[in-house]
């Protein structure tokens, strides 16, 4: 068979055989950057979510200053059986002018429940700072109200925006004289933390994978639920653990946890802690479980060890 040259300027053709290689090759370098690739927008995402976290540090120091105690985690009257008559507002909103959030503080009376008629437009106010950009929380208001036992909504009572970030109420279940730093109608000041400022903490996250959290605080009458998705169905609490949570059963780090009302994160190493001292810990998944129970009490003296 004769020779034909190509002429000037025209270019071979891939056959199939290198096209099918070059789209394999490809599919590798693709394979080997995208872990890269979400593995650098976690960590800068967990970076974000303690910035958020020492902001809110610093709102809380900054109350601290003016009223030499912290915020109540919420505020509520009760009738005889104990159960919580509202307002409700909870440590979140009390910092709003710290957090650089005036004019939705402005709009608050505090002495009117959350779900008064007045807060329509302040209690579904998103505040970006306390959103963990890791998280799935809801672009806009969620409904809460009373629910049925399975944890279908009854009716829903008002709309409140979302938050990831929830007060430590302690060991204990939460609501009235916690072990921590917020409870209902507390006034804990730094002093009262005996167990150490950088030893204890004060903030630490939730995730909507597993269950609702709102900074409005406790909207009465409301039970906090499972979100849709989560491995913990048909689980009920009141409407304190919106604002509060607890380390009262385990510690799973960022996989879950057994309790709606506990502390989790969707970060895959562990969660965030803010502690009293302003400073922000990411606690690991292989964190011991008497160590975390130690970290959430204010004055129980129990002894932490150094490498936490």
């Amino acid at each position: 068979m004769a020779f034909i040259p190509r002429a000037p300027g025209q270019s071979r053709a891939f056959t199939l055989v290198e096209l099918l290689v070059v789209i394999a090759i490809i599919g590798t370098l693709v394979g080997l950057l995208l872990p890269a690739v979400q593995a650098a927008r976690e960590a800068g995402s967990r970076t974000e979510c303690q910035n958020n976290l020492k902001q809110v540090g610093l709102a809380l120091q900054g109350f601290h200053d003016g009223r030499r105690r912290l915020p109540a985690g919420y505020v509520s009257a009760f009738d005889a059986a104990g159960n919580d008559t509202g307002p409700g507002w909870g440590w979140a909103a009390f910092i709003l002018p710290q957090m650089e959030q005036g004019g939705i503080h402005s709009n608050i009376d505090f002495r009117q429940p959350i779900e008064a008629a007045a807060h329509a437009g302040a209690r579904v106010s998103i505040v970006r700072p306390y959103l963990c950009p890791s998280d799935a929380a809801p672009a806009t208001a969620f409904p809460v109200g009373p629910r049925g036992g399975t944890g279908i909504l009854l009716a829903a009572t008002c709309t409140v925006a979302p938050a990831n970030y929830v007060g430590n109420f302690g060991v204990s279940e939460p609501g009235v004289e916690g072990e921590g730093v917020f409870y209902r109608e507390s006034a804990v000041a730094f002093r009262d933390i005996t167990d150490g400022l950088s030893t204890t903490f004060m903030v630490g996250e939730r995730s909507f994978r597993d269950a609702e959290a709102t900074w409005t605080g406790a909207v009465t009458g409301a039970h906090q639920v499972p979100t849709p998705k989560s491995p913990m169905a048909f689980q009920r609490n009141n409407a304190s653990n919106f604002a509060l949570a607890h380390t009262g059963e385990s510690f799973e780090g960022a996989h879950g946890a057994t309790e709606i009302n506990n502390f989790t994160s969707r970060h895959g190493q562990g969660g965030n802690y803010l502690f009293a001292d302003g400073h922000v810990s990411l606690l690991g998944s292989s964190t011991d479980y008497a160590t975390y129970k130690a970290l959430s009490t204010r004055a129980k003296g129990e002894v932490i060890p150094g490498d936490r």
